[in-house]
């Protein structure tokens, strides 16, 4: 390997700005800030919602049923 090419990499906080949790990890970066983290996104929590899915199947239900009459 080349000497003196490789960025440092330094053990790094990623802090949540949303809810403030923090954690270690490695990076090139000294520091990490970032909007959402799995503890607060709404997919990891389970609060995410569906309700434009649901719509969307009525509404394509609703031609099918149209064709087929």
């Amino acid at each position: 390997m080349k000497q003196n090419i490789h960025p440092k990499y330094y053990k790094t906080t990623v802090t949540c700005t949303t809810c403030g949790a923090t954690f270690e990890t490695g990076s090139t970066l000294k520091e990490i800030r970032v909007d959402t983290c799995s503890n607060c996104h709404p997919f990891y929590t389970g609060q995410q919602k569906f309700a434009q899915a649901t719509g969307r199947v009525e509404r394509f239900n609703k031609r099918l049923e149209k064709k087929e009459k």
